[in-house]
């Protein structure tokens, strides 16, 4: 197989394991957005809920194109920390759904919010050394998750038995 055939396969997996992520996280949120989200206080400013899909579906093309950009350059090997923080941001993302729906625990999936927040700094300043491209299209992931960390505060703040 020639190695452009391969870095084909390879965007395919990482665009595949981002939206694989998202889907799974739908799992947990669509009952409970259906339920306890609907009836929790929440500020003037949260979007209507079906803004949330089609802005994640992009915000996942543009994770898996990005870290597909960085695993391509010339410095892939694992110890790449633009890598590093690509797999760790992920993971990080996976388990906030879980834990703001699935568990209705607001103030961890805050703190996981936050972690997630540096997390994306991180790829963004070790991918801009490799590749200019990925670390500009974490850019909006970065910025949908400032506003959802002040909307998941904001929650937690008006929720404070949750």
């Amino acid at each position: 197989m020639s190695w452009k055939a391969w870095q084909w396969i390879v965007l395919a997996a990482f665009l595949l394991l981002c939206l694989a992520v998202g889907g799974i996280a739908g799992y947990w949120t669509a009952p409970a957005v259906a339920g306890w989200y609907r009836q929790i206080a929440k500020p003037s400013w949260t979007p209507p809920d079906w803004l949330f899909g089609p802005v994640w579906t992009t915000l996942y093309v543009l994770i898996g194109i990005a870290g597909w950009q960085v695993w391509r350059s010339r410095d892939s090997s694992a110890g790449n920390p633009a890598l590093m923080f690509w797999s760790a941001q992920l993971a990080v993302n996976f388990i906030w759904s879980p834990l703001f729906f699935g568990m209705q625990a607001i103030g961890w999936a805050l703190i996981d919010i936050l972690i997630l927040w540096f997390l994306i700094g991180g790829f963004i300043l070790a991918a801009r050394r490799i590749s200019s491209p990925a670390a500009l299209l974490f850019v909006p992931y970065w910025l949908w998750v400032s506003y959802a960390g002040a909307l998941n505060f904001a929650i937690w703040t008006l929720n404070p038995a949750q």
